[in-house]
């Protein structure tokens, strides 16, 4: 017998799967568990379970040890590997994937929100006047500056478009090249950083990528140009930035996701006035959360309907 389970739930996503129109109809059999489980409960719970909804719980090899009927994991969200022991799985026989293109529209209007609040520096000016400084201040406008869009998957696309209705000139890199879908110039990582007014990471955090702004590349950004990551805090040498940033040599820099999250207390990004920073919420919303839920129960049972006898295996 089949056993589905979603094991670490919120109460909102329970909420939006109650809710959300025909969401409980797509695997009725799926079962949820509230909140998040004990370590050293995860072996009883997920007992006798051929797949699951991995929400954010590390799933380590001797965990996967201990589950033997365990045949799918669905992680909700891109970073799989993160968070599941993908090597340890595949010895096992386990299928783990993650899910992408949820979030596409939500991530690129929170970086476009953030490339807006750098340029303008409205945080700034928000936190001078509730310290009761009236400084009329504020950036450069939009319309006929460069954007520099590194990667173009879904969210790098739609930031591609949404720079094109500002007014910008886009131009874009692309680890395999641009797709014969976008319209952009491509150029050079280096020649990217050197000409835009404002750059946007939209990058897999992959060995390759590990890094790949470094303080070199950091150094090509002009003194008034505003960076903006809401892909994966370790693609930036945050050491490096900071310096920079400190140094006035990096107008802005607007930053959604860190090396370690929770930022900790004593990063410098909190003392520099030149920087804007979120929670890694630029995949929050409502509509994002529907998309990501809605394909994760999908995927789940379609890869659980493929192990039925007669299916094809």
């Amino acid at each position: 017998m089949t056993r589905a389970l979603y094991f670490d739930c919120s109460a909102g996503m329970k909420a939006l799967y109650e809710t959300a129109d025909g969401m409980t109809e797509i695997l009725p059999a799926l079962e949820l568990h509230i909140g998040d489980p004990e370590r050293a409960d995860l072996p009883a719970l997920l007992a006798g379970c051929t797949g699951v909804l991995n929400g954010h719980t590390k799933m380590s090899a001797d965990l996967l040890d201990a589950l033997p009927d365990l045949k799918v994991i669905v992680f909700l969200g891109t970073g799989v590997a993160s968070y599941v022991d993908i090597e340890a799985a595949a010895a096992r026989g386990i299928a783990a994937y993650g899910i992408a293109g949820y979030g596409n529209r939500t991530i690129a209007e929170h970086t476009l929100a953030l490339m807006l609040v750098g340029v303008r520096r409205v945080a700034l000016l928000d936190r001078e006047m509730r310290a009761g400084t009236w400084r009329p201040d504020s950036g450069f406008e939009l319309e006929g500056k460069t954007l520099g869009v590194i990667g173009l998957g879904g969210v790098g696309r739609t930031m591609v478009q949404l720079g094109t209705a500002l007014g910008m000139k886009v131009i874009a890199w692309n680890r395999s090249g641009v797709p014969d879908v976008v319209s952009v110039e491509y150029v050079e990582i280096d020649e990217l950083m050197r000409r835009s007014d404002v750059v946007t990471l939209h990058i897999d955090l992959v060995p390759e990528t590990e890094g790949i702004i470094d303080r070199r590349r950091l150094e090509f950004l002009q003194p008034h140009a505003v960076l903006v990551n809401a892909a994966r805090g370790a693609l930036v040498d945050e050491v490096a930035l900071a310096d920079l940033l400190a140094q006035d040599r990096i107008g802005h820099a607007a930053l959604d996701v860190y090396g370690t999250e929770p930022l900790p207390a004593d990063s410098p990004f909190h003392t520099l006035d030149n920087v804007t920073l979120t929670p890694h919420a630029a995949w929050v919303s409502p509509e994002a959360a529907e998309r990501l839920l809605r394909m994760g129960i999908e995927k789940l049972r379609d890869e659980l309907n493929g192990l039925e006898p007669g299916n094809g295996t």
